[in-house]
């Protein structure tokens, strides 16, 4: 069996999976809205997919791909590399500082072509929540110390040229949350597909699911305690932590490229399918000059979100963001990418990037 063959069988199995499971989850359910734990994976932590509210599911290229959609990440030339630092929910005057917002998230990622179509990935993000201080009954307002929550995403991805319109990906992503004395462990799969098609190739169609994966739960010693069965006898009791549903979720994509001599204009929208929240519609443009200088803009609607009474999310809608892209010879780049996310309450999230084309 040749590769095309293994395309032609591949594409209709994949629409069919993906098509099943937007059926089975297309009216989003609210009810059951913070059921789900490890919300970090709905973060976009990338500054340039996230200026325009990571509507470019269809359209994403290169290592980015590996949040929005695996698929893109196959657009890869040769290697990429980025480092991404986020001020996530600021409620203070100073950016990028831990002590001003909710949490810091790091990002770094690297993606190698092998080959003539295939490409790897690896990413790391890491959100710090500061210095905690440690309470207990006894000692309410602590004096005995801090800690330090780490959660960490660790993702392996790989994505492949099946043809010159068919772009497909899937990642594997390993979970960990833990704080001084209490951890959960667990793992997710990502996978996605893109559909390229036009006369110059400026209609794309993109579908991505995320975050499928078994529960996880808490373990460690901040559950167990040591009790008396009888006045003789002393042991160490372990509860059990409840178990948790990740927050898996569908994307479908569109997007469209105007282009006039140095300038393009895209278009891009998404549904987002949520299991455990409100479902979500991401329009957003992105306007570029010789691809050296980008613009973008986006938001981000889901049903309540105008009304504070019915609001389930910080993020309040709109983004934004830009790119600085700096030839550097041989067809390598450098580039700075930001982004800015509203939020309500909070002032806002704010992401900062460093990206090296090679």
């Amino acid at each position: 069996m040749n590769m095309k063959e293994i395309s032609k069988l591949i594409r209709p199995l994949l629409v069919i999976v993906l098509c099943s499971y937007s059926i089975m989850t297309f009216a989003g359910n609210e009810q059951r809205a913070g059921a789900a734990g490890a919300s970090e994976l709905l973060i976009n932590p990338f500054a340039r997919t996230s200026g325009w509210a990571g509507a470019n599911v269809a359209g994403v290229r290169g290592l980015e791909g590996m949040y929005s959609n695996v698929a893109g990440l196959a657009f890869t030339n040769k290697t990429e590399l980025i480092f991404t630092q986020t001020s996530w929910l600021q409620y203070g005057s100073k950016m990028f500082d831990a002590n001003t917002s909710v949490s810091s998230i790091s990002t770094f990622g690297f993606s190698q072509k092998m080959g003539e179509s295939a490409v790897l990935g690896f990413a790391v993000m890491n959100m710090s929540f500061g210095d905690i201080e440690i309470t207990t009954v006894d000692l309410p307002d602590g004096g005995i110390g801090t800690f330090s929550p780490k959660y960490m995403n660790i993702a392996l991805s790989y994505a492949k040229i099946f043809s010159n319109s068919i772009y497909g990906g899937m990642t594997v992503k390993m979970i960990s949350e833990q704080i001084s004395n209490v951890g959960a462990n667990g793992i997710a799969l990502d996978a996605g597909i893109q559909y390229v098609t036009g006369a110059k190739d400026n209609l794309k169609f993109g579908i991505s699911l995320k975050n499928v994966g078994p529960r996880m739960s808490f373990a460690g010693d901040g559950i167990s305690f040591r009790n008396y069965l009888n006045p003789d006898y002393e042991m160490t009791v372990e509860q059990r932590s409840s178990e948790f549903e990740l927050p898996a979720l569908l994307n479908i994509g569109l997007s469209y490229d105007f282009n006039i001599d140095v300038h393009r204009l895209t278009g891009a929208g998404t549904f987002t399918s949520n299991s455990f929240q409100k479902d979500q519609y991401r329009l957003g443009a992105e306007y570029s000059y010789k691809e050296y200088f980008m613009i973008r803009a986006g938001y981000t609607y889901e049903e309540g979100l105008n009304d504070v009474a019915t609001r389930t999310t910080a993020l309040r809608g709109p983004s934004a963001g830009f790119t600085v892209e700096l030839p550097m010879g041989n067809g390598s780049t450098f580039g700075l990418d930001y982004s800015y996310r509203h939020t309500d309450p909070f002032q806002g999230s704010h992401a900062i990037g460093a990206r090296i084309n090679l």
